[in-house]
């Protein structure tokens, strides 16, 4: 558990965070967490969510130990059901929510062939990325018109902006969708007071890749980044915390690349 403590009376490097609902989809665990924990920190009032309890109890707990707020939620985010149950749960016990990150999502297919692609590979992908996001969205977007105040982030990738042999073609044009749903999005609510930005992590430390990862691959890795080192978690929360407070207030429809200097778009 790492030991850190929320700013005092809340007010961090983004005093305007302090007292937001944030809801960051999957969350129990790697970049999620650590974004979930960083708005913590802030000051602000956060829902965790996956479908592994335990580890969702895991973040929840520490970032009680550590002074913030947090509640845990679970919902299959490929099912509007659930999510419209979700959201419910979050409004009651946190109220109406200023941030959504829509961070849930993975990669279910090897690198490959595209013929080689099963149908099955591939709708799992669209539906864990691009549909996930599109209905989590869906969800808690119409209170935040209603209220004419909000902020959405989500979460694409590198291999949507940066074509290579080794990355899985589903997952690829299933990220490249979502930044494309972001830019339309931002359109359309930008006169409703609601921002809609998207990040796009490269090469990112988190516990799973940390296991995957070979050694003897990792300084090859890093040698790809202008910046000597490989992104962490930490990483992608702190532009996470950026684009959600009023310091990103003229800023919309952006994909901000976070890859340490190896995707420059």
């Amino acid at each position: 558990m790492r030991d850190q403590v929320v700013a005092p009376n809340g007010a961090g490097a983004y005093p305007d965070l302090r007292g937001k609902v944030v809801v960051v989809t999957g969350s129990s665990r790697g970049i999620g967490a650590a974004i979930a924990r960083l708005f913590a920190e802030e000051g602000a009032k956060v829902a965790v969510h996956g479908r592994d309890a335990a580890a969702l109890s895991a973040v929840r707990d520490e970032i009680e130990w550590s002074g913030g707020r947090a509640i845990q939620v679970t919902a299959d985010v490929t099912r509007f059901a659930e999510i419209e149950a979700m959201r419910g749960e979050i409004e009651r016990e946190l109220g109406p929510v200023d941030v959504l990150v829509a961070n849930a999502g993975g990669s279910f297919t090897s690198p490959g062939p595209l013929e080689e692609t099963s149908e099955e590979g591939w709708r799992a992908s669209v539906d864990g990325n691009l549909t996930a996001t599109f209905l989590t969205i869906k969800s808690f977007l119409p209170g935040m018109k209603q209220r004419k105040a909000g902020n959405i982030i989500t979460v694409s990738s590198a291999a949507a902006r940066r074509p290579h042999p080794m990355s899985p073609v589903p997952y690829a044009a299933a990220k490249a969708g979502i930044q494309m749903l972001t830019q339309h999005l931002a359109a359309q609510v930008g006169p409703f007071g609601i921002r809609v930005n998207c990040i796009a992590p490269e090469t990112i430390l988190t516990e799973g890749n940390q296991q995957r990862i070979p050694e003897a691959q990792i300084q090859p890795l890093i040698e790809q980044h202008p910046i000597r080192r490989l992104g962490t978690p930490e990483d992608v929360g702190r532009a996470s915390l950026f684009l959600a407070s009023e310091e990103s207030a003229w800023i919309t429809g952006l994909v901000l690349d976070v890859s340490g200097g190896a995707v420059m778009v």
